[in-house]
């Protein structure tokens, strides 16, 4: 039996008539009747009598009615699952962040996602840059955000936009009275910065040596999450990216750095390697989301 058949079959025995069965089905009676001809011919037996201008299933109707609405029901699942993933509705989306948009850009990004298709499987992974590389290109997540563009060719970058520089002072610090603050401004005081080798530390690097001083943290880090915990110690001032929130930990004024370089936010995926249904809707809603945020 095949499966026009087969839903043909249920509808009849489920409406009870050939009219109700064309209307459940939106077709006309003459072709569904001529759909049920063809299959009565093809299994070689009756699947109704008609008496009285009613239609009664026959003895083989019956025992195969209830294998027939199992596969059925199979189908229609199957069908709304095809139409779940055409539309982006249902699958799995795996997002791997840096922590900085971890904890600012991408929880609403998730949320706004899941209001729209509460169905998709969310996976993200946080980790420094390297570790998001080798999460892309092992499959471990399809799509990536971070702080850099300049990537090996089989990364594919897109710039989203830009983010630019923060500086955190524990609490008491005299610099605090300034609204902002220049490299010029941080002469002489033991900095928190990234690690040599790095695309901030590089940018930082580069804008000072423009204005004529020298960038060189006492403290390096590789996160700039963990400048936090050191600046509230009073080992320094931290120089850091502006995307991540620093205003929601106490025991730190944060100020704008003044002329300071930018980075890009990024968003990576291999080269060569498809976006499943579900990941393409969430590029897009990335896309979208970045035009409409204020970071």
């Amino acid at each position: 039996m095949r499966a026009r058949q087969l839903e043909v079959f249920v509808a009849v025995m489920r409406a009870g008539s050939i009219t109700a069965a064309a209307r459940m089905l939106n077709i006309s009676q003459p072709a569904l009747s001529q759909i049920l001809l063809h299959a009565e011919d093809e299994l070689g037996f009756a699947l109704f009598t008609r008496e009285k201008g009613r239609l009664h299933p026959t003895p083989e109707a019956l025992e195969l009615h209830g294998e027939a609405e199992t596969l059925f029901n199979g189908l229609e699942g199957l069908r709304r699952k095809t139409a779940d993933l055409r539309l982006g509705r249902a699958g799995l989306v795996r997002i791997a962040t840096s922590p900085p948009p971890a904890m600012s850009f991408l929880p609403g990004v998730l949320a706004s996602y899941r209001a729209a298709h509460p169905d998709v499987l969310l996976r993200s992974h946080v980790a420094p840059l390297l570790a998001l590389i080798g999460m892309l290109r092992a499959g471990d997540a399809a799509m990536a955000l971070a702080l850099d563009d300049d990537l090996p060719p089989d990364i594919v970058t897109e710039r989203l936009g830009t983010t630019g520089f923060s500086c955190l002072l524990p609490a008491g610090h005299a610099l605090a009275a300034a609204d902002s603050l220049s490299l010029a401004d941080l002469a002489g005081v033991p900095l928190i910065s990234y690690r040599n080798a790095t695309r901030p530390h590089a940018e930082l690097s580069a804008t000072a040596r423009r204005q004529g001083l020298r960038f060189e943290p006492m403290l390096e880090i590789d996160l700039s999450i963990t400048a936090v915990g050191f600046v509230q110690a009073g080992l320094g001032v931290a120089v850091v990216d502006s995307l991540l929130p620093w205003t929601q930990f106490a025991g730190l004024h944060v100020r704008p750095l003044r002329d300071g370089p930018t980075l890009p936010l990024s968003l990576l995926t291999v080269q060569n390697r498809s976006l499943s249904r579900a990941e393409d809707v969430m590029r897009d809603h990335i896309r979208a989301a970045w035009h409409k945020s204020d970071l």
